[in-house]
């Protein structure tokens, strides 16, 4: 039988996702900042180069920043409400046997 995930309790699953919210907000402006950040010295190392080198920075670093910490957040999420004991592990007898 399948045990039951706290992420099922609608209560617990607001409580996590408003937290995961929360998590998205200040990485949202911490990647703004750092995007500004460096743009700003890359202006400065180099001067005025190409409105798309700065597009194509802004964009890649931006894009990773955020990518990098919506992965986070949901591990953070999954670990921090016990969803990842919910699972059933089909190798939890060999580990037994050893």
């Amino acid at each position: 039988m399948i045990p039951r995930s706290p992420l099922d309790d609608p209560a617990v699953a607001a409580f996590a996702w408003a937290r995961f919210r929360r998590l998205m907000w200040l990485m949202l402006s911490v990647t703004i900042t750092m995007v500004i950040g460096a743009c700003v010295l890359l202006y400065r190392e180099n001067g005025f180069v190409s409105v798309h080198f700065y597009i194509a920075t802004a964009l890649g670093i931006g894009f990773m920043m955020l990518l990098m910490s919506a992965l986070m957040g949901l591990v953070f999420l999954s670990h921090g409400t016990g969803h990842d004991e919910a699972i059933v592990d089909p190798l939890e007898d060999e580990e037994d046997q050893r």
